[in-house]
């Protein structure tokens, strides 16, 4: 089941998570990149910029 709710400037999402990390980005030739782990090669993320 997805679930995601935003009110006012937060966020509640429910859905089936297998990990939660966080990660700096870092620049990529004229863009840039998050690294993962590996064994995620092929899953949906969610990636949330935060202020």
């Amino acid at each position: 089941m997805r679930r995601i709710v935003m009110l006012k400037e937060k966020i509640k999402l429910e859905d089936d998570i297998q990990q939660l990390y966080e990660k700096k980005i870092t620049k990529f030739g004229t863009g840039a990149k998050i690294d993962a782990p590996k064994e995620f090669i092929g899953k949906k993320a969610y990636v949330l910029i935060r202020k």
